[in-house]
């Protein structure tokens, strides 16, 4: 008899374990109420980076005069960039649905509830249906957090998801939030020549980042004009009394006047309503589910990956959880298996620069005493950010002085986000500094002050 295997939400865990197990010989079935591929991804991940590309585009046309070229501004022209925004959700959206038809998968419109350990319930169009597993995965995503002090409008005070497709671009606008979303949403509207401010509510953008990273970021937004209020927390956001644009309030008595002002502070987990009591899965108490390091929670049979297990919120480690879960559920984790190790997981922040990181912070090896050798190398020092016109950031990498293992590595700069890959596969492979100094890398390129780091 196949494996019965349910998955609640078709995001980025979802659909990875749904055609996964589907290969392995499940019968798969995938209940989805919002958007195959995931809303967090084609609401928030994927429209935001599209934008943001955008707006690198207007920046390297700034640029064009230091490359022995007249530079003229480009105009925006928000319809087409909305098409655009929408075609590429769609394209993805259908690229995932054929694939999950492919395998196999049977894609179920509606809400589901689990009604016990063994079965749940989907209220769709045709009415409710009984569905009973063996196994199921609960990937229902996260949606973006919204303090008490303060009512999103959809029109002034935004959401990051009331963002796009774009009706409008700002004059000018606060940003409440200087993590990971608030930083490229910064970036992102004042590529668009918005006048940007942002709340920082610590005393760098960026918290729990290397500084040093920081200080790079922060720069470049002032260089570009951004408004940094560090050390404040925003505590209320109000209209004008003309209702043409917002006042945001801060604990410190600052306030800031914008024509709108957006919302960047986390995500909250959907976990409430599809009866996770019911299959006795605990929730802890930042709504979050619990798992091991097979993704499995306290119940069993019933997994949960991606947004709602609490751990990096990042498509591409929801992904690998996704294809975890699918393995152990068909039996594979008793041959090769290798468990997901997070503290070895790539992330990027799609700034102007980029930046990139994965493994072992800095900071985090000295406050924990762990003795490391760091080298760094700035790009100014390479032929090809001479030939691109873009010198700024630097490489930095973290290894073990005695072994010489790479344990981690930093990158501020253009193509970070791609860069980081070889390190990553570096720190993933307990590869060390000398494998990554005898690789032959290309020249002229970037990637060659990956080696001088490494030297």
């Amino acid at each position: 008899m196949r494996t019965r295997f349910v998955i609640l939400g078709g995001g980025p865990a979802g659909n990875n374990a749904a055609t996964h197990a589907a290969r392995l010989g499940a019968e798969v079935t995938m209940i989805e109420r919002d958007l195959v591929g995931g809303a967090a991804h084609l609401w928030d991940c994927i429209p935001s980076k599209t934008m943001i590309a955008t707006g690198g585009a207007i920046s390297f046309s700034n640029r064009l005069k230091g490359m022995g070229l007249e530079s003229s501004a480009p105009s925006i022209d928000i319809e087409a960039l909305s098409h655009r925004i929408e075609g590429i959700e769609d394209k993805m959206r259908h690229n995932v649905t054929d694939i999950l038809e492919s395998q196999g998968v049977r894609i179920v419109r509606g809400t589901a509830r689990f009604t016990g350990p063994l079965k749940v319930e989907v209220d769709g169009a045709d009415g409710v249906e009984t569905i009973p597993f063996d196994a199921a995965l609960v990937a229902t995503g996260s949606y973006p957090r919204v303090p008490e002090w303060c009512t999103p409008d959809g029109d002034r005070i935004l959401t990051t998801r009331d963002c796009y497709p774009p009706k409008t671009f700002p004059e000018s606008v606060t940003i409440v939030g200087s993590g990971v979303t608030g930083v490229e949403f910064v970036h992102m509207f004042a590529s668009f020549g918005a006048k940007v401010t942002l709340v920082v509510s610590r005393q760098q953008v960026l918290p729990g980042k290397d500084p040093e990273v920081a200080a790079v970021l922060e720069q470049n937004f002032m260089d570009r004009g951004v408004k940094l209020l560090m050390g404040a927390r925003a505590e209320a956001i109000e209209r004008t009394d003309d209702g043409a644009g917002v006042i945001v309030k801060c604990d410190d008595g600052r306030q800031v006047r914008s024509s709108h002002a957006v919302l960047a502070i986390g995500s909250v987990p959907n976990t409430e309503g599809i009866g996770l009591d019911a299959a006795g899965v605990h929730v802890n108490e930042w709504g979050y589910v619990d798992i091991n390091h097979h993704c499995v929670t306290n119940v069993p049979n019933i997994y949960a990956a991606g947004d709602i297990s609490g751990k990096l919120p990042l498509s591409s480690v929801a992904s690998i959880q996704g294809r975890k879960v699918a393995e152990h559920v068909m039996g594979l984790h008793t041959r090769v298996h290798r468990h997901l190790d997070y503290d070895k997981a790539a992330s990027a922040i799609f700034t102007e620069p980029e930046i990139a990181d994965v493994g072992l912070a800095e900071a985090e090896a000295f406050s924990s005493g762990r003795k490391i050798r760091v080298t760094k190398v700035p790009f100014s020092a390479t032929a090809k950010a001479m030939i691109n016109d873009d010198v700024r950031g630097f490489v930095k990498i973290i290894s073990d002085p005695a072994t010489g293992e790479v344990l981690g590595g930093s990158i501020v700069g253009r193509h970070a986000a791609e860069l980081i890959s070889v390190i990553a596969v570096a720190v993933t492979a307990s590869l060390t500094v000398t494998d990554l100094v005898e690789s032959v890398l290309v020249h002229p390129a970037l990637s060659e002050a990956l080696a001088e780091a490494a030297d």
